[in-house]
C-alpha cells in the first residue's frame, strides 16, 4: 500500500506529533493516526472531525482534544479501531444492498486533497465504477499478461493536436477486432481525434478465452449497479436495456512509473450514450484517478474549479477487472496519474496492461453518424461543463485534432430515444445490417 502513499516514510515517533502528518495521506493512514492519538473515540467521529477540518490531521486532532477537555463526563468508548473500509460510516441495510431509490453518496473528497479507495463497497459507493479483485484464475491472468506483453513490443504512440501542437500520447497502445473484415473497416470507415487507426489487429487467442467472461461480469455489475444505485431501481436515461457485448478491446501499455494519461472522458461516438467499459489491469498496480466533472452557471463568466470536490484514487492491483458505470464519461473524468515509484510485477517488471473491452453498437458504425462538411464522421459529445444543456448530446467536427487540419464549423444537436438508440432511419439500417451484419470478437 506504501507505493500509493505520497510523502516520504514516516518515523514511528510520527503519531506522537500530529503536526508532522503530511495532509496528502490517503484517508484510510489519516484514521488510523487519529485513532492512535483518540484512542476512546469513535471512527464515525473521527471522520466527521477530518471532514470539518478539510483533511487535516492536525486540525481535527486539535479540535477533538478541545472537545473532549470542554465534556469531560462524556461517556468513553475504549475500543480502539483501525479503519479497513469506509463502509464502516455507511447507513446498514439488508444483504449489503441499497434501497430501491437510494440517496446519492456524500462526496468524501474535498478540494484540492485525494481520497484513496483500496475496498471495492468503497469504490462502488463513492466513484461511477465498481471493481473486481483476484477476476481470473492466476494462471489465465498470467497467460495474458505474457501475450499481452509480446503485443506491446510494437505498440505505437497516437499522434494528435492539442491546442495548435502536435504531441503523442504518454503510453502506447492498439486496437483488436474480430475479423479481417473488421479490421478493414476500422481502417477505413472509423475515425478517431479525426483521423483514421493504422493499428488494428485481429483479436488474440488469450483476448477471445477471456472476453465471455469479461461479458459476464460486467452485465452482473450493471444490474447490481442499478439496482443498488439508480434511483427507483431503474437503469439511466440513454442507457440501453440490452445485453453488453464487447467486440472489440483497446490495449494500452504504461511502461514504467512515469508513463500516464491525463484527465479525459472516453470517446462516444461509436458507443453511443451511457456506455459501459470493462477495464482489466495486469501487471504493476497503478492508482486510477477520478473526479466528478462540476459544472458552471450559465450567468458566471468563470469556470467553476474543476478540483472543487477533489479527486479520489482507486487501486489498480494485476488481476483487477475495473466497471465504469454508465455515468462515468458524461459525469467524471479518468486519469492514470504518473506515480514516483511503483513496485516490479514478477512477469510485467515495470509495465502496466491494461484491455479495455468495449461494445461498439451497430447502430453507432460510421455509415451511420454523422458526417461533418470535413467529409469524415462527426464526432459524439456531450455537454459537460456548462448547467444550461448539461448532459445534452450534440455531434461536431473533430478534424481539427489532426496535424495540418482544422475543425469546420459543422454542429448537430443529438437525438435519442430513452434507451439511446439514434434517429436517423431504422429501416436503412436494418436492411444494411441484414446484407452486412457486424462480426466483432467472435
Amino acid at each position: 500500500m506504501n507505493t500509493f502513499l505520497k510523502g516520504t516514510k514516516r518515523k514511528s515517533s510520527a503519531v506522537e506529533d500530529s503536526s508532522l502528518i503530511d495532509d496528502n495521506e490517503s484517508t484510510d493512514v489519516k484514521l488510523a493516526i487519529l485513532s492512535s492519538l483518540h484512542t476512546n473515540i469513535s471512527q464515525e467521529a473521527l471522520l466527521e472531525a477530518l471532514l470539518a477540518h478539510d483533511g487535516s490531521v492536525q486540525s481535527a486532532s486539535a479540535s477533538l482534544a478541545e472537545d473532549r477537555l470542554a465534556s469531560p463526563k462524556k461517556k468513553r468508548n475504549n475500543a480502539i479501531g483501525y479503519q479497513s473500509s469506509l463502509r464502516l460510516f455507511a447507513n446498514k441495510h439488508p444483504a449489503g444492498e441499497r434501497p430501491a431509490s437510494p440517496k446519492k453518496a456524500r462526496s468524501l473528497s474535498k478540494k484540492g486533497t485525494t481520497l484513496h479507495l483500496y475496498d471495492p463497497e468503497d469504490v462502488a459507493e463513492h466513484t461511477p465504477c465498481s471493481i473486481i479483485h483476484n477476476f481470473l484464475p492466476p494462471d489465465e491472468a498470467n497467460e495474458l499478461l505474457k501475450e499481452m506483453l509480446n503485443e506491446s513490443s510494437s505498440f505505437d504512440k497516437i499522434t494528435f493536436k492539442l491546442f495548435d501542437n502536435v504531441v503523442q500520447s504518454p503510453h502506447t497502445s492498439s486496437f483488436y477486432v474480430g475479423t479481417e473484415a473488421e479490421i478493414n473497416t476500422q481502417k477505413h470507415d472509423y475515425f478517431y481525434n479525426g483521423a483514421r487507426l493504422t493499428d488494428v489487429r485481429p483479436i488474440t487467442p488469450q483476448l477471445l478465452h477471456v472476453r465471455p467472461k469479461v461479458q459476464e461480469a460486467v452485465n452482473r455489475e450493471i444490474q447490481k449497479r442499478i439496482r443498488t444505485h439508480y434511483p427507483g431501481g431503474q437503469k439511466l436515461k440513454y442507457q440501453s436495456p440490452d445485453p453488453w457485448l464487447p467486440n472489440c478491446a483497446f490495449v494500452n501499455c504504461y511502461n514504467g512509473p512515469q508513463e500516464s494519461v491525463g484527465y479525459h472522458s472516453d470517446q462516444l461516438t461509436y458507443l453511443g450514450p451511457r456506455a459501459v467499459i470493462g477495464s482489466l489491469s495486469l501487471g504493476v498496480a497503478r492508482e486510477f484517478r477520478v473526479r466528478r466533472i462540476m459544472p458552471k452557471d450559465s450567468d458566471t463568466s468563470t469556470m467553476d474549479d474543476p478540483d472543487i470536490e477533489g479527486q479520489i484514487s482507486i487501486h489498480l492491483p494485476h488481476n483487477s477487472l475495473l466497471v465504469m458505470h454508465a455515468e462515468m464519461q458524461e459525469e467524471w473524468k479518468h486519469s492514470i496519474a504518473p506515480a514516483q515509484a511503483i513496485d516490479p510485477h514478477p512477469i510485467a517488471g515495470n509495465r502496466r496492461i491494461n484491455v479495455t473491452y468495449r461494445h461498439y453498437k451497430p447502430s453507432f458504425h460510421a455509415k451511420y453518424t454523422p458526417r461533418c462538411k470535413c467529409g469524415i464522421p462527426a464526432i459524439l459529445r456531450v455537454v459537460q461543463r456548462k448547467k444550461e444543456n448539461q448532459g445534452r448530446y450534440f455531434w461536431m467536427c473533430h478534424g481539427g485534432n489532426v496535424p495540418g487540419k482544422e475543425n469546420c464549423s459543422f454542429f448537430q444537436w443529438g437525438d435519442f430515444d430513452d434507451d439511446g438508440n439514434p434517429s436517423w432511419d431504422k429501416s436503412r439500417y436494418k436492411v444494411a445490417q441484414k446484407n452486412n451484419p457486424e462480426n466483432g470478437l467472435r
